[in-house]
């Protein structure tokens, strides 16, 4: 399947990475055709220039027979407003969920959702729910019946508890440990090296140990 990531900087590359182990594996093969940006004037000289394919407008010919694409991006808020764009604008379009070949949880019942992205390391149980378009960095452990909500973002070596549920575009630092049915509110954030003991309203920014609200996000 020929495959695009959406977004050309540093996360996008560790996509690739990704992309370029599970076709290692021989199970599912991609044919990574190169990234793809919203305004290719805002690259910059850390960006994968070399192989940026263009903006999106390309997704509209079959110059380079994309079939599929991947969120490239690990903020939460954009990988909503772009899954939900370049989705209206080419339904045909696959999005693939991209599991690492060494992401251990019991496959069988848990569910991932299109778009999702399970980087090398992780580590579930039973029980999950990883909706569509999340995205788990590296060397995450997310315990039994954990839901991860749509373009959610967890960074590096986060722990999530068992029952623990993050809403909608969810950002959690790196680092930073949810305990138990803990619930995390749609659009809010937990800082890095975070301890969250109690529940989080949407839209808060927490941070600290124990977790302590800092301010409302706009």
């Amino acid at each position: 399947m020929k495959i695009a990531i959406v977004g050309a900087g540093g996360f996008a590359r560790e996509v690739e990475w990704l992309i370029r182990d599970i076709s290692g594996v021989g199970k599912s093969r991609y044919d990574f055709r190169g990234f793809l940006v919203s305004d290719i004037a805002l690259l910059t000289d850390h960006d994968s220039r070399s192989q940026v394919l263009g903006n999106f407008d390309v997704l509209s010919d079959d110059k380079h027979g994309i079939e599929a694409l991947a969120l490239g991006i690990g903020n939460p808020q954009a990988r909503k407003k772009l899954a939900a764009e370049l989705s209206s604008r080419f339904p045909k379009l696959a999005w693939p969920a991209l599991v690492h070949p060494s992401v251990r949880m019991d496959f069988a019942s848990c569910t991932i959702g299109a778009g999702a992205v399970l980087c090398a390391g992780t580590i579930g149980t039973v029980h999950l729910r990883l909706e569509a378009f999340c995205m788990v960095n590296l060397a995450c452990t997310i315990g039994h019946e954990a839901v991860i909500g749509g373009a959610s973002v967890m960074n590096p070596t986060v722990n999530i508890s068992g029952g623990v549920e993050l809403g909608e575009s969810v950002l959690i630092g790196t680092g930073a440990q949810i305990l138990q049915y803990v619930k995390i509110g749609a659009g809010a954030t937990v800082g890095a090296g975070a301890v969250v003991t109690k529940n989080v309203e949407p839209g808060v920014i927490v941070a600290g140990v124990p977790a302590k609200p800092l301010a409302a996000k706009a």
